[in-house]
């Protein structure tokens, strides 16, 4: 099968390209940052050049095209022209939906967990409301939209915070969690934001899963099994990695201005369970980040 991966040298990019290699024909694909793409069938693209794109879906001709690229920083979002993180965000998504009908192609589309109301309780199921708070989560959101609205052939993931190592340019706030407290530098961590977080390697090798069992028009919490908050994240990693808890320091969304603050975003993940897809404890996977590091 033939795979097209749009943000290849991304921070979710990266995992794909080495664990969807190992299966797939894969093209993955990227802007400025070449990351690791250059091991693997790779090209250099705009993606907002939309004949560009037209014509290397006619030459590659994809089964399957797994969309990670986007403005996907919200404080990042908040810097840039609206129109700008439109265009990528939105118009893109819809051209690439537009192309995967054409062409016979499946979309999954990576959208965010920011979509969801985050005052609405925890471990939200997928048809809980959709209160985006951020531009960024706006305008992922509009791509789900827009998706829907083309075609069928699609499966949107609303991903959860992703954590991890990363061996290119795009960083995580786990990656520098793990720096600093190694370093010996206190880190501040939310004690009132909750999440279900993913381990990156884990997120890659579920999207292979989900390409392999071949489904579509599906709507999924694409998270781990677990609510913590950003916080606890930092114990576990502590414990595991034999490092000083006493460094982490608790802070509150109240302590900072003008940020996009969403309390509890945390998932339901039976839906994707449903499909015979289980993910990886935060433990199990942190000790792997960690064996992998080594």
């Amino acid at each position: 099968m033939r795979v097209l991966i749009t943000g290849g040298s991304g921070l979710l990019g990266q995992f794909l390209n080495k664990e969807l290699a190992n299966h797939f024909n894969i093209l993955t694909t990227y802007h400025q940052h070449i990351g690791n793409c250059d091991k693997f069938n790779s090209a250099k693209i705009d993606l907002t050049n939309f004949d560009l794109i037209t014509e290397l879906f006619a030459s590659f001709q994809p089964g399957v095209v797994v969309h990670t690229a986007a403005i996907s920083n919200p404080n990042a979002a908040m810097l840039l022209p609206h129109k700008d993180v439109y265009t990528i965000n939105v118009k893109v998504t819809e051209h690439l939906a537009k192309l995967c009908e054409k062409h016979s192609a499946k979309l999954i589309y990576l959208s965010t967990d920011l979509v969801y109301a985050g005052y609405r309780g925890s471990l939200l199921k997928e048809d809980a409301k959709l209160i985006p708070v951020s531009l960024y989560a706006e305008t992922k959101l509009l791509g789900e939209i827009k998706i829907k609205n083309i075609f069928e052939n699609y499966i949107i993931l609303r991903t959860a915070l992703l954590y991890g190592l990363s061996s290119t340019h795009a960083t995580n706030h786990f990656q520098e969690m793990y720096e600093k407290l190694k370093s010996g530098i206190s880190v501040p961590l939310f004690i009132d934001q909750y999440r279900t977080p993913l381990a990156l390697n884990d997120a890659a090798r579920i999207i292979r899963e989900i390409i392999q069992k071949d489904l579509k028009t599906e709507i999924l919490n694409f998270g781990g099994s677990e609510r913590v908050s950003r916080f606890e994240l930092g114990e576990i990693l502590c414990g595991i990695a034999n490092l000083d808890k006493t460094l982490l320091k608790k802070i509150s969304l109240l302590d900072l201005q003008n940020y996009p603050a969403v309390a509890d975003v945390s998932m339901n993940t039976d839906k994707l369970l449903s499909f015979g897809i289980k993910q990886q404890t935060i433990d199990e996977a942190i000790s792997l980040i960690l064996k992998d590091k080594h």
